[in-house]
């Protein structure tokens, strides 16, 4: 397939190519999943070329399939960004940590990573003053915390390898973790054991840990987090008492 601009010069067009950014551009917060016929009828196809896309974008890790529906994987929300599908996560997610919160006394938060930071989509406050520089919408760097090491371990090994090469890490107190080495054995701590801690890493005074929120093919879609007093909970209790609370939120979010 060709055409021409205005200049009479021929631009080389793939047609397939064409199809599948025609059914990729579908997805969003409006339609979160499509069938075979929502992607034929939406991009003008054939079922026959609209399941062929699919199928393609399946094959490639970019999309899951239920047997019914396809859903975007973390591959695809990647490639286009966070704001397609962090809004409808920030809904979902904000009553129940607001419950929780308010059971625990703790803020707690919501984050995906976007362009190698944390970005903070949900929060809800406790009535303890606990100062952890963490708003809504706030970006902090993925290695400096529990949340954002949770959600470089959602990373093909090869992705983190690139992440890894591309930072300059600046410890943020005493207790930083700046060598690289470090950083990545962290991240794969945090893949292996579902769950991540920050001791005094961010801020002076303050305990933080993250759990992945994932989606129902398994892909990490963001993480969840709470934060409290080094000097008020040591992170033995951290483990026993928050952690399943922690855990059972990220589950009930579950995108």
């Amino acid at each position: 397939m060709s055409s021409a601009d205005g200049g009479g010069a021929r631009v080389e067009i793939m047609g397939g190519f064409a199809k599948g950014l025609a059914i990729i551009e579908l997805f969003g917060l409006e339609r979160p999943r499509l069938t075979v016929s929502d992607a034929a009828n939406g991009a003008g196809l054939t079922r026959a070329a609209a399941r062929r896309c699919l199928l393609t974008l399946e094959g490639l890790g970019y999309v899951e399939f239920d047997g019914k529906y396809f859903a975007p994987r973390a591959r695809l929300r990647r490639l286009g960004g966070v704001a397609a599908y962090a809004t409808g996560l920030a809904e979902r997610a904000q009553p129940l940590i607001e419950q929780l919160c308010e059971e625990l006394n703790e803020p707690i938060s919501v984050a995906v990573l976007d362009n190698d930071a944390s970005l903070f989509i949900a929060r809800a406050e406790a009535h303890r003053i606990v100062s952890t520089g963490v708003r809504l919408g706030a970006r902090i760097p993925a290695y400096c915390s529990a949340t954002g090491r949770v959600l470089l371990s959602g990373l093909e090994p090869m992705e983190v390898d690139q992440y890894l090469g591309r930072i300059k890490p600046v410890a943020r107190t005493p207790k930083g973790v700046t060598d690289l080495a470090a950083l990545k054995a962290l991240i794969g701590q945090a893949s292996m054991e579902g769950v991540s801690f920050s001791d005094e890493e961010l801020e002076l005074g303050m305990r933080s840990m993250a759990v992945p929120i994932h989606n129902v093919a398994g892909d990490i879609i963001a993480a969840c987090s709470l934060s409290t007093s080094a000097s008020r909970v040591t992170l033995d209790e951290m483990k026993r008492v928050y952690l399943p609370r922690l855990e059972a939120v990220a589950s009930a979010i579950r995108g």
